[in-house]
């Protein structure tokens, strides 16, 4: 067994790049699905709860309040399109496809070609049921930013990875 393996904190993979907050700020590959929270590009007070299910890329986007997307009918809207553009700043363009399970043949592998492969097979629309899950995640990220600054442990928080490179 290794020492990381033996130490109480977990590796901390870094973002493949950095990338802004501001429109898409929580992306996760989880639950079967890449989904997220992003902002609306019309009202500043609200934000969309987006998902593409993992092989069927069944889709889902709606308000915050479980009110469905006007552009999501039938194809992907701009918020799914930004999670997928922002997902693969966060975790790579190979990693989401590996897990989304998306072959692009012939092109090179970034997130217009993985939303073009995936748009091309005609995904249904999928119920927003894990909607407000996704957003009570999102909700609990932003409460730790709430918190002032101390070094005294937080006891939910004790499976976090330390913030030090564990060799």
């Amino acid at each position: 067994m290794s020492d990381w393996e033996r130490a109480s904190s977990a590796r901390v993979l870094p973002p493949a790049r950095p990338r802004k907050l501001a429109k898409v700020p929580f992306v996760e590959l989880a639950d079967g699905r890449l989904q997220g929270v992003v902002s609306s590009g019309s009202d500043i007070g609200r934000v969309y709860v987006s998902s593409v299910a993992v092989g069927t890329y069944a889709f889902s986007c709606s308000t915050n309040n479980n009110r469905p997307c006007g552009g999501a009918r039938g194809l992907f809207c701009n918020h799914i399109l930004a999670l997928i553009t922002e997902s693969v700043l966060q975790y790579g363009a190979a990693r989401v496809a590996r897990y989304l399970r998306v072959e692009v043949a012939g092109e090179e592998l970034d997130a217009q070609a993985m939303s073009s492969c995936m748009s091309g097979t005609h995904p249904v629309q999928a119920d927003s049921a894990a909607a407000a899950q996704v957003f009570s995640r999102f909700l609990r990220h932003l409460a730790y930013l709430e918190l002032a600054p101390t070094t005294a442990p937080l006891p939910e928080m004790q499976w976090f990875p330390a913030s030090r490179a564990v060799p």
